[in-house]
């Protein structure tokens, strides 16, 4: 094994880093959905966004890998951060840096790596965006140019400019945000012939917990459909407030079933949200599915514009109905 050199410029390296204080802080949900989103376009069973401090990696976000961190001196993030470019090892058993690294020979069992400096406002590499394999593979052109537009957006996350792409109420995606990283969903699908689902999904009855309860309690539903999300749709790609009392959900690799299927689960999960936090309401949604087609592919404005005009059926049939 062969451990990591310590670059030119560790000493700003390091300050650049702690200026951002970011180090320890808790999971957010801006970086979860990158690494989600990562993880399921490379199909790996580990993504993440490591930080290197003096001695040790800590992973901001970690899909798919439980530690919080591992020591600097075994880290591949550590070997990443010394070039520029994206740092890809197609085989760990045949590079003399790696082979016998602990992180090789023992979990996260590490076979093909792919790791793309993070940097900071004044330049400096702090950690890297990274997607881990468990079997050899080769990175191509398309594969490079999807790190690195995935990289960029970490990058950006983590020097502060959450507001452009996170919606500050909720925490979790914007509309620009789902409108970036949801045409990049639908070009991976499109290349790799995978289907997936865009679903529209509206509050019932949202006016009138704000005139009744005060826009406080309209906030804190909103926060509440959201936090929902975040349980049901955490294996998702991406799930965002596109404004208002307006959500949507773009499902990587299921068919309108499968989608259907997840929103009756969603809706059961709201019932018992309701419940466990004493709200005087329940929270209830209308919702339209469509089913993106790689072989004729869809932009996403048209689906969100068939979505939410199926939504509007569906919340006009209950009108109909109560």
């Amino acid at each position: 094994m062969k451990a990591p050199g310590i670059p030119a410029d560790e000493a700003q390296r390091l300050s650049q880093l702690r200026a951002l204080n970011i180090m320890n802080t808790p999971a957010e949900e801006r970086f979860d959905r990158l690494t989600r989103l990562a993880r399921r376009l490379f199909d790996v069973p580990v993504a993440l966004v490591s930080l290197l401090e003096a001695d040790h990696q800590w992973f901001k976000s970690s899909q798919g890998y439980e530690p919080a961190g591992s020591p600097r001196n075994i880290s591949f993030c550590g070997h990443a951060i010394l070039q520029d470019e994206i740092m890809i090892v197609e085989d760990t058993h045949n590079d003399v840096r790696f082979h016998d690294n602990p992180l090789v020979t023992g979990e996260p069992h590490i076979r093909f790596y792919a790791g793309c400096p993070l940097r900071a406002p004044g330049g400096a590499k702090m950690g890297t965006l990274c997607i881990i394999g468990r079997e050899p593979r080769q990175f191509n052109e398309e594969d490079l140019a999807t790190m690195r537009d995935l990289a960029a957006m970490a990058e950006a996350e983590l020097v502060a400019f959450q507001t452009a792409t996170c919606d500050e109420l909720t925490q979790i995606t914007n509309r620009r945000g789902f409108m970036t990283l949801g045409q990049m969903v639908l070009n991976e699908c499109r290349m790799k012939n995978r289907p997936a689902c865009l679903t529209f999904l509206d509050l019932d009855r949202f006016k009138q917990i704000n005139d009744t309860l005060g826009h406080c309690e309209g906030d804190r539903a909103l926060m509440d459909f959201a936090d929902a999300m975040k349980v049901v749709f955490k294996h998702s790609d991406l799930f965002a407030r596109l404004g208002g009392d307006e959500f949507v959900v773009l499902l990587n690799g299921r068919c309108q079933q499968q989608s259907e299927a997840l929103l009756a689960q969603f809706a059961r999960y709201l019932r018992k949200q309701s419940v466990s936090l004493n709200r005087r309401y329940q929270l209830q949604f209308s919702s339209g599915v469509v089913e993106f087609d790689p072989a004729h592919p869809q932009t996403l404005e048209q689906l969100l514009h068939d979505s939410d005009q199926q939504m509007y059926r569906s919340k006009k049939q209950k009108r109909a109905t109560a």
